[in-house]
C-alpha cells in the first residue's frame, strides 16, 4: 500500500473543495471495499477524504411518504430500522444477506453504491483486465468464470456487481442524490449504474467531482417483497443469482410487479421484460415461466457459468411463486427471511 494523506472534513462543501483540489483523491466511507483495493494495489489515491463525519447518516420519512437514507449511514442501522422493515422489507433482506455481522456495521450506503467487482482477475495485477487497465484485454473470458456475468456483458468485460442491497434498490425505483461544484442532482437507480461496453472502467454516472448524498426511496407500493439470494453457503458469500420482486396481486391476477436481479450483470439488472409479461396476468406457473424466459432469452453464459441460466431462470419464478402464494404461506416466508 501507498502513502496517502488522510482528511476528515466537517461538513460537504469542505469534502467537495478538498476533491477538487486533490487529483488522485477517493472519498472513504467504511472501507470496507477501497481499503481492500489499496492493499491490492488496484486503488491508489494519495488522499483518502473520510466522510463518515459528515452529517449523511439520518434515516427519515419523507413529505411524499418515501424515506430518505443517508449515504453515510452503516448497513446494520439501515436493515434494522423500523421504517425500512415496514414499508420496504425486500432492502431489509437483502441487506441481511449480503455480508457478515461485522461488515454491515461498518459498510456504508454510498460505499455499498459504488464498491467494485470482485472478480478474481480486477485483484489480480498479473492479469489482463480491461476494467483495471484500460485496453488491457480480459483474462476472465477464457478463464475461470463460473461467477461471471450472463446478461449485458461485453466483450470488454463479463465481471458481475457484487451488491445485494443495490439489487433491492432497484427493485424499488430508489434515487440516488449526489453534490458536486456544479450543485446537487438526481440520478434514477436503474440508471446510476453502467453495463461495460467498451469503457468497463467507467462503472456509474457519478463524477469523479460528486458525492453521493443520499438514496431516496419512493412511497411504499402495494404488495409483498421479497429477496431470494442463491449462493455457495449460507454464510457470507456473493450470489451467483439474486432476486429482488415487489409483486402486488389479487383475484388471481398479477396487478404489478418490480424485479431486479443480482450476480448476473455488470449492474443490478432491472427484470423489465419480465415485468412487462407479469403485469395483467395470471398468477400462475406458466406465467412465472414465460416471464423469467422473456428476461433471460437474451442471456449468455461463458464456458463455467452456463448453468447461471437456468439458475436464474428457477430462482425468478421460485420467488414469484412464493409472492403469489396464500397469504399465511407468503407470510411466514417473509418472516423467515428477516430473521
Amino acid at each position: 500500500m501507498r502513502n496517502f494523506a488522510y482528511h476528515r472534513p466537517a461538513d460537504v462543501p469542505a469534502a467537495l473543495l478538498l476533491k477538487t483540489r486533490h487529483e488522485h483523491a477517493k472519498f472513504l466511507g467504511g472501507g470496507t471495499n477501497l481499503v481492500d483495493l489499496m492493499r491490492e494495489n488496484v486503488e491508489r489515491p494519495d488522499t483518502l477524504i473520510d466522510v463518515t463525519g459528515l452529517p449523511l447518516n439520518r434515516i427519515e420519512e419523507l413529505p411524499d411518504g418515501g424515506v430518505s437514507i443517508g449515504a453515510t449511514a452503516v448497513n446494520t442501522a439501515v436493515a434494522g430500522h423500523p421504517l425500512i422493515r415496514a414499508r420496504y422489507p425486500v432492502l431489509a433482506q437483502a441487506i441481511l444477506s449480503g455480508a457478515s455481522g461485522q461488515i454491515r456495521n461498518m459498510a456504508t450506503v454510498g460505499g455499498n453504491l459504488l464498491q467494485r467487482t470482485r472478480c478474481t482477475y480486477f485483484y489480480d495485477d498479473t492479469a489482463r483486465c480491461n476494467k483495471r487497465e484500460p485496453g488491457a484485454g480480459c483474462d476472465a473470458v477464457d478463464g475461470v468464470n463460473r461467477g461471471h456475468a450472463i446478461l449485458g456483458a461485453s466483450p470488454s468485460c463479463i465481471a458481475t456487481h457484487p451488491s445485494d442491497m443495490c439489487v433491492a434498490l432497484a427493485a424499488l425505483d430508489a434515487t440516488v442524490h449526489v453534490e458536486g461544484p456544479d450543485g446537487a442532482r438526481a440520478i434514477p437507480f436503474r440508471d446510476f449504474h453502467r453495463l461495460p461496453g467498451d469503457t468497463p472502467q467507467v462503472e456509474t454516472e457519478l463524477r469523479e467531482d460528486e458525492l453521493i448524498t443520499s438514496v431516496a426511496l419512493p412511497a411504499a407500493a402495494a404488495g409483498d417483497s421479497l429477496y431470494r439470494k442463491v449462493r455457495d453457503r449460507a454464510s457470507y458469500a456473493f450470489a451467483l443469482v439474486s432476486v429482488a420482486a415487489v409483486v402486488e396481486h389479487g383475484a388471481g391476477v398479477i396487478a404489478d410487479a418490480r424485479l431486479a436481479l443480482g450476480g448476473v450483470a455488470h449492474k443490478p439488472w432491472r427484470a423489465t421484460a419480465a415485468e412487462r409479461v407479469l403485469r395483467g396476468a395470471a398468477a400462475d406457473e406458466e406465467t412465472f415461466v414465460r416471464a423469467a424466459d422473456a428476461e433471460l432469452a437474451g442471456a449468455r453464459g461463458q464456458a463455467g457459468n452456463g448453468f447461471k441460466i437456468e439458475m436464474a431462470r428457477r430462482a425468478i419464478v421460485a420467488v414469484l411463486r412464493r409472492l403469489t402464494a396464500p397469504d399465511d404461506d407468503a407470510n411466514r416466508a417473509r418472516a423467515r427471511a428477516l430473521e
